[in-house]
């Protein structure tokens, strides 16, 4: 059976049901560290599907705090011997929590999180 069309149905709706996955993936980070990586690995492998939508801004957004958050880790836990290191650990901990927070709320308003990575209308 063809499934059939819906002219109401936004055709992003997998895309976007994705990305919540993708920030779900994030907050159990803090249960088990390899979904994390997984999260980052579906928005590698997706991030060609975004392209051009409000969307993309969301995946890079998720790509960057991936890594912004692991050189926090390595760095803090680096770090832990000399004391400074458990304080960059708490920043890092409290930015991902932060991000993964403004992200998620932001894809449920279905808005984008910066403005200038999506290009403008033409009108073609």
């Amino acid at each position: 059976m063809q499934p059939t069309y819906d002219p109401y149905r936004d055709p992003l709706d997998n895309l976007i049901k994705l990305t919540h996955i993708v920030y779900l993936l994030q907050a159990l980070t803090y249960v088990t560290a390899i979904t994390y990586v997984i999260a980052v690995i579906i928005n590698y492998v997706k991030l060609e599907d975004v392209r051009g939508t409000w969307l993309e801004s969301h995946f890079r957004w998720q790509i960057r705090t991936f890594w912004i958050s692991l050189v926090g880790l390595i760095i803090g836990t680096l770090g832990v011997y000399i004391l400074i290191g458990w304080l960059i650990l708490a920043a890092t901990f409290f930015w991902v929590v932060y991000r993964i927070i403004k992200g998620w709320l932001y894809l449920y308003e279905k808005r984008p999180l910066t403005p200038s990575t999506i290009p403008p209308n033409t009108g073609t």
